[in-house]
């Protein structure tokens, strides 16, 4: 098996994220059953803080929003600032591989169109800090086509150090780390035709070796002629203690 590239994989700082629109986040607290006082680390919050910015205003969450990028958190404090939202939203920088976050601390993560850790590495960084029944949610690439192409399939691979997953995988994946799987959605070929273009218009010479594998992503999709075989999927899961017994049937069957 393929090592992993290093995380979080590269995404240009200016370009729209997938999932990171005001709608996305509506509908993640709703499934999450947000409420005035509910706490939320959003990571990856970006610079515009979009995310935690609904969530404080809306909802009335106590958001920490998080960044690696020091310029992104000092864009996202700045508009914080000027929405007059700061005694409602901290940001902060943080590194992704020490959060120094309380455990049972949250009662919902959202990461806003990021790929930050790995699949299992997503689960096991982040399920501690979820409170009991507290909701994830995630952005990961998804096997969406019957065949994907062998190379699309090796770059993956490459940059996953792990094969793709149809989104029902994912789910199943959720559910072995740890969550009650509750919803996946993908992104259709129209939507994810406009992010990357995008993406692309964002990429810059000056990126370097560190957006070589994105170059490639794009490269191949404009190959599939509108037909995409992989697309980005929004994961939610609820967190499930052991011997929890599962949910009641849907159908009352």
């Amino acid at each position: 098996m393929s090592p992993a590239e290093p995380f979080p994989l590269y995404h240009p700082a200016d370009a729209r994220r997938a999932f990171s629109s005001d709608d996305v986040t509506r509908r993640f607290a709703k499934v999450a059953m947000l409420e005035p006082g509910s706490q939320v680390l959003v990571l990856g919050c970006g610079p515009d803080a979009s995310a935690a910015l609904v969530l404080a205003r809306e909802m009335g969450c106590t958001v920490m929003a998080g960044d690696t990028d020091e310029s992104h958190v000092a864009s996202a404090r700045e508009r914080v600032r000027n929405q007059g939202l700061g005694d409602r939203i901290e940001v902060r920088g943080v590194a992704l591989d020490s959060l120094g976050l309380p455990d049972g601390a949250f009662d919902a993560i959202l990461i806003p169109g990021r790929v930050l850790y790995t699949l299992k590495g997503t689960m096991s960084v982040l399920r501690p800090l979820l409170a009991k029944r507290g909701r994830l949610g995630m952005t990961f690439p998804a096997r969406v086509g019957r065949v994907v192409p062998k190379a699309a399939a090796e770059l993956w691979e490459r940059r996953l150090g792990a094969p793709l997953l149809l989104p029902r995988e994912l789910l199943m994946s959720l559910e072995m780390g740890g969550f009650e799987p509750e919803s996946a959605e993908t992104l259709h070929d129209t939507e994810l035709d406009d992010y990357y273009r995008e993406v692309e218009a964002s990429l810059r010479p000056t990126s370097g070796p560190q957006a070589s594998s994105l170059r490639e992503e794009l490269a191949l999709h404009r190959e599939s002629n509108g037909k995409a075989s992989v697309s980005y999927a929004f994961l939610v899961g609820r967190r499930k203690e052991p011997g929890e017994k599962p949910p009641a049937s849907r159908d009352r069957g």
